[in-house]
């Protein structure tokens, strides 16, 4: 197919001229020209719809059947445009078009109904690329609030998930109330969750869809690593995102045909946010942004974005226009980056209803609520008057629609990002240490580990995303065996153009590698302190995951690790900044059966951890740790337990009546020389090692509570006869002592010790002394939990150190 004005340039007159002929050479394309409702086809969309239909003839396709199917996607936009402003506002629908009455309207409408109205076009307009192509292809959507559109256009061409199809299983009166009825009914069931099957967003029940979309801007970042050789994507943009999050302006670096599949980004420029025009308007609108992407590496197309017709040219044409650029480079004639293909679908903000253009099309486009004015209510009924369509006419377009079974493909619904099934790894043996306290970096050993892991299962595509220091960060291996990926290598550098390494200096472009490679194998790697940037793009996954787990549908991508490294504790020399735990303590207060935070204590327990996280699927796990050669404590038998059940007695009997409860490694080797002293002093004492504190809170619900261990497995290392327990941990010890309330004995019992926000250029004893969190504050505790003078366990010297009468260096462990 020869990409017909893929790009901007054209002349005005020659093009209604060539449109004009196509229509009087062919009555169906005129008839179809015509345009249906508020469906308009301009002259660019004809000369285009003409040269498509032409090239679809020659490779044997019906004319008549294809434009049969544009008339059919003018139907189904309009009736779906009509059932999305239904949602908005009304609470009864009559299929017959009959005008509604006050009652018949909600009380409090709501949606977000421009947003949703542009998306109708786009989304048919992919349907109709599949039905033309006989392909199925993915779909993404950036603005999940939009969501109504999808779901309405799935109700009318029967491409529905069971819940949906149960619930709304025909276009008449009973089901499209029930429909809109749903839509924001806030309504709560038994168990405490909502009990319609409809969303503000994107969820599980809404066929085809893989993210909720509520974090804006990260689809943007995520669709060129989504899709796999030989798939093909669509994926649809929001001028607000590209607003929001930078770093989109990437893919064209990223993408190979060697390991990607066809993509097609499409923009929906409608140019306004929520009370004011988008920054893309206000800097020269549609144009301007041309120029801005082919500045980095894309190839711009402005599309009609009301047209149902020019989405569908645009999907094909863009996909030919990346096949020929794939060809030139595989010949030699070009190099990477590739050109990209990008669809600029401009229109106004909810095209098609009353208010459209307007501020208020964000949310509820019309001046007044229809149930209590009159003039809002002759708007409605004169708008979804232009869009209604009969009954029959539907019938008919949604059988034009329904050629899946004789195109011999799946429904839209069961797209191949829906489809993603890893199944389990071989996994190597850990690089075990002797744990005979010799030094060596956890962190080489992750990388160890991870290298073995990706040599034994080849068939995986792999993304390490990395927004630092590979080899700052000792993952020297990994980076040596998969390299950069960039499009021109420097000479003896780790770099390749089939480098698997997304490196960038943003943190949630690299997570976004990482989470969009569903079909894959996966790490990312990053500084603490900024691995919080990564937030809002793993709490989107793990919350779809999670709705997907309570549907019975559970994800089927395998587990990813998000490293922490260059640590709180590590970090001091670089100022309060870099010393920062605050992703672990957010991810905590996500549900541990799939947000794991884990705190390995030395070289073996992380590795072992690394490779428990592969075992599992759909969850995302915070591993926070050390690059800095560390004593070996643990020995395999130890490391497995470590990962079984998340904690393990190091040093005493568990049933001391001292308990001391590291959560970090450093905070391990404190703990270590605490119990030493009180153990020199006769104190039965022990130390357990807590790496994943989330498998012994207090469940909040039955998925919740089948990752905990078991009532006697908790009752072992942590006796409710225990006299004191003191946790030593590595980020903020209020956090972590709320979460593990049911290891909680009471103030006068109980204490914790952590970071506590003080900080700045200091090493590692600096940090732990200012933080109060050394071994000897922790004797100190013991003291005063056991009201008893600290003179027991410290020396006059460190005594005095911790009253502030000598220098804190007194406090540094000394041999004896």
């Amino acid at each position: 197919m020869t990409p017909a004005f893929f790009g901007m340039d054209f002349d005005a007159a020659a093009l209604q001229q060539e449109a004009q002929q196509a229509c009087e050479q062919d009555p169906l394309f005129a008839t179809w020209a015509e345009g249906q409702g508020v469906i308009v086809h301009q002259p660019l969309t004809q000369v285009r719809i003409a040269r498509l239909l032409a090239s679809l003839e020659a490779q044997g396709s019906d004319r008549k059947v294809l434009l049969e199917r544009l008339m059919a996607a003018d139907q189904l936009a309009n009736a779906a445009l009509w059932l999305v402003v239904h949602a908005t506002y009304a609470q009864q629908v009559k299929v017959d078009g009959a005008p509604l009455e006050a009652a018949d309207f909600k009380a409090d409408p709501q949606g977000h109904t421009g947003g949703s109205l542009n998306m109708v076009p786009a989304y048919l307009g992919y349907l109709l690329a599949n039905l033309f192509s006989g392909q199925t292809r993915s779909w993404l959507m950036e603005q999940g609030h939009c969501v109504a559109a999808i779901d309405s256009v799935n109700l009318l061409v029967g491409n529905q998930k069971q819940r949906h199809a149960e619930a709304y299983p025909a276009w008449d009166n009973p089901s499209l109330t029930r429909f809109v009825q749903d839509f924001y009914s806030y309504a709560i069931n038994q168990q405490g969750q909502p009990a319609s099957p409809l969303g503000s967003h994107a969820n599980v029940n809404t066929a085809g869809a893989v993210s909720e979309g509520g974090y804006l801007g990260f689809t943007g970042l995520q669709y060129v690593h989504a899709c796999e050789q030989g798939e093909q994507l669509v994926a649809f943009l929001s001028d607000g995102a590209f607003e929001e999050q930078r770093g989109s302006d990437w893919a064209p670096l990223w993408w190979r045909a060697e390991d990607s599949g066809w993509v097609t980004p499409v923009m929906i420029a409608n140019g306004r946010r929520i009370d004011q025009r988008s920054t893309l308007m206000l800097e020269g609108g549609p144009e301007w942004f041309a120029t801005h992407l082919k500045q980095h590496g894309f190839m711009p197309c402005l599309i009609d974005g009301r047209d149902p017709a020019d989405f569908a040219w645009g999907i094909l044409t863009s996909e030919a226009w990346l096949q020929q650029e794939a060809e030139q480079i595989r010949a030699g004639q070009a190099h990477y980056p590739a050109r990209l293909p990008y669809l600029i679908a401009e229109a106004p903000k909810g095209y098609g209803f009353p208010g459209a253009g307007t501020n208020r099309a964000h949310g509820t486009p019309l001046p007044a609520n229809p149930a209590k004015d009159e003039e809002a209510r002759r708007l409605f009924n004169e708008g979804a008057a232009r869009l209604w369509q009969s009954p029959s006419v539907l019938d008919q377009a949604r059988c034009v629609f329904q050629q899946h079974a004789q195109q011999q493909r799946p429904l839209e619904r069961d797209h191949a990002l829906t489809q993603r099934q890893v199944a389990d790894l071989l996994q190597p043996t850990p690089p075990w240490i002797p744990a005979d306290q010799r030094l060596h970096s956890p962190m080489a050993s992750v990388d160890v580990a991870f290298s073995q892991l990706i040599k034994l299962n080849p068939d995986l595509r792999v993304r390490v995303g990395n927004p630092d220091e590979m080899s700052s960060n000792n993952m020297n291996l990994t980076l040596a065996k998969l390299k950069h990926r960039v499009c021109q290598p420097e000479f003896s550098l780790d770099e390749a153009v089939d480098g698997a390494v997304i490196t960038a200096l943003n943190e949630e472009a690299v997570v976004s590698a990482v989470l969009a490679n569903k079909g894959g194998l996966n790490l990312a790697v990053s500084y603490e302190a900024f691995s919080v940037k990564m937030l809002g793009a793993l709490r989107q996954e793990l919350i779809f995951a999670r709705h997907q787990k309570e549907a019975g549908e559970p994800a089927g991508w395998r587990s990813i690790p998000i490293i922490s490294s260059s640590h709180l504790w590590e970090n001091g020399k670089n100022e309060q900044s870099h010393q920062d735990s605050t992703l672990a303590e957010a991810l905590l207060g996500e549900m541990s059966d799939m947000a794991r935070v884990i705190f390995p204590a030395d070289a073996n327990s992380a590795a072992m951890a690394l490779l428990d996280v592969y075992r599992y699927q759909g969850q995302i796990a915070n591993l926070i740790v050390p690059k800095r050669a560390l004593p070996s404590v643990m020995d395999e038998q130890q490391s497995r337990l470590l990962a079984e059940q998340g904690a393990v007695c190091v040093a005493g009997q568990a049933s001391a009546a001292i308990q001391l409860v590291a959560i970090g490694a450093y905070q391990l080797q404190q703990a270590l020389l605490a119990w030493q002293r009180l153990d020199q002093q006769g104190e039965a004492a022990c130390v357990i090692y807590l790496q994943e504190p989330g498998r012994y809170r207090q469940a909040r619900d039955a998925w919740e509570a089948s990752w905990q261990v078991s009532a006697a497995e908790r009752e072992a290392l942590f006796p409710s006869s225990t006299a004191i327990r003191i946790f030593i941990c590595h980020g903020r010890p209020e956090v972590l002592l709320g979460h593990l309330r049911p290891l909680d004995l009471g103030p006068e019992r109980t204490a914790a010790l952590g970071y506590i926000n003080r900080g700045g250029t200091l090493d590692v004893h600096g940090l732990l002394l200012a933080n109060s969190s050394s071994w000897a504050h922790v004797l100190q505790r013991v003291a005063d939990l056991k009201q008893q003078s600290q003179k027991n366990w410290l020396t006059a010297e460190e005594t005095q150190a911790l009253l502030g009468q000598a220098p804190l260096t007194q406090l540094l462990p000394i041999a004896r």
